[in-house]
């Protein structure tokens, strides 16, 4: 009997219930809360249901498949790969994956709206207003610059610029500022339309805007290479960003590797939305996660992106003024980096005021204007604050 009691005993305290701390507890009640946002509303559930499963997992005891000590000390030898846990082998390719991010998303993107207009451009430099309201908020916070400067890009809703800033200047907020991003991203639709309401008037949301010219292929062609050179000229710390993404555009647009466009906007990005996702769902980890610095990421996140887009509808107000063509305000929101939900929240909100409106379009440029804006104000932060 006394075998049977103490092989039972010993079975209890190998098991994942013996290590359970209240900082797994509450982790996993955050995980779970994100996957019922996902799954059961929909709130872009591509990237919070694989950010979700990556936080859940990391926070079960004793699963090791999210070992910090692994990150830390790194790889030496392939020995080592059966015990560093499947997830801390996805975290460390962190450095190359928001490129590759991007070379999906160049693929899948249209940058007519923007070429057509190329006055939307203001509004997704407007709606950088976040990131710059973050960075400060974060200064006078008591966070140094470089921590201020990672947080601050929370503000463009861009997931994979910040990693890819915040792994230059402040890695160990990584896990904080990931989920602060992707979930302000999945979000949108939440957060941006009670501050739309506030900022336009009734009149201002009905307003039909003229249809955009028609595009030549020679501009598309063009324009990605354009940008690339304008901008690592400008800007060479964030080439690898800016660089993947024209690339991914130009195989899009050039008529000559559509299997290339295929493939980097289906497949390659899916994998790399799964191995992203989780890994950056697993960095927040109970020991890392709660702490007050996480709070005032998270609280800090949220303002910047509401300021992100009160800048772009601030500017598209101001320039439906002064505009010889009428500009619909609600453009101006999606100026804030999500890519195509900021657009598609202009778009239902118009609707909501006048049902034959389609401002789709129309938003894709300020959208698609703001991720390049995000990437000139990371390069910003780099070059200031990346040789501390």
């Amino acid at each position: 009997m006394d075998t049977i009691v103490n092989t039972l005993l010993k079975f209890c305290d190998q098991t994942g219930f013996a290590s359970c701390h209240y900082q797994n507890v509450i982790m996993i009640i955050v995980a779970l809360f994100f996957l019922y946002l996902a799954i059961k509303h929909g709130f872009e559930p591509l990237l919070l249901v694989p950010i979700s499963f990556g936080m859940l997992l990391a926070n079960l005891p004793m699963t090791g498949v999210f070992l910090e000590s692994v990150i830390h000390a790194g790889i030496t030898n392939s020995n080592q790969l059966a015990d560093a846990g499947i997830l801390s082998i996805f975290y460390m390719l962190k450095p190359v994956l928001p490129s590759l991010i991007f070379l999906g998303v160049g693929a899948m993107t249209d940058f007519g709206p923007l070429i057509a207009n190329p006055k939307s451009l203001l509004m997704g430099a407007a709606a950088q207003l976040g990131i710059f309201f973050a960075f400060f908020a974060a200064i006078a916070l008591g966070f140094n610059a470089q921590e201020a400067g990672s947080i601050g890009i929370i503000g463009g809703a861009d997931g994979p610029t910040a990693i890819y800033l915040t792994t230059k200047l402040a890695d160990h907020l990584l896990g904080p500022i990931a989920v602060a991003a992707y979930s302000y991203m999945a979000l949108v639709p939440v957060i941006q339309p009670p501050i739309m309401k506030l900022m336009t008037t009734e009149e201002e949301r009905k307003i039909k805007m003229q249809q955009l010219r028609v595009v030549s292929q020679r501009e598309k062609i063009l324009f990605p290479i354009a940008v690339t050179i304008v901008i690592a000229l400008m800007l060479p710390s964030v080439a690898p960003l800016v660089g993947m993404l024209m690339l991914g555009n130009l195989l899009k647009e050039c008529g000559r590797t559509t299997r290339l466009a295929e493939t980097a906007s289906t497949s390659l990005s899916n994998i790399l939305v799964i191995l992203l996702g989780t890994c950056v769902g697993a960095s927040a980890t109970g020991e890392t996660f709660i702490s007050v610095k996480t709070i005032l990421i998270v609280v800090i996140g949220i303002f910047a992106f509401a300021f992100g887009t009160f800048g772009g509808l601030l500017i598209a107000k101001i320039m439906n003024k002064v505009s010889r063509t009428p500009i619909n305000p609600l453009i101006g929101s999606a100026g804030v980096s999500a890519v195509p939900m900021a657009a598609r929240v202009s778009q239902v909100e118009g609707q909501k005021a006048d049902p034959s409106n389609f401002l789709l379009m129309h938003a894709m440029g300020p959208n698609v204007a703001g991720v390049i804006g995000s990437g000139v104000a990371a390069g910003i932060m780099l070059c200031m604050f990346g040789g501390y």
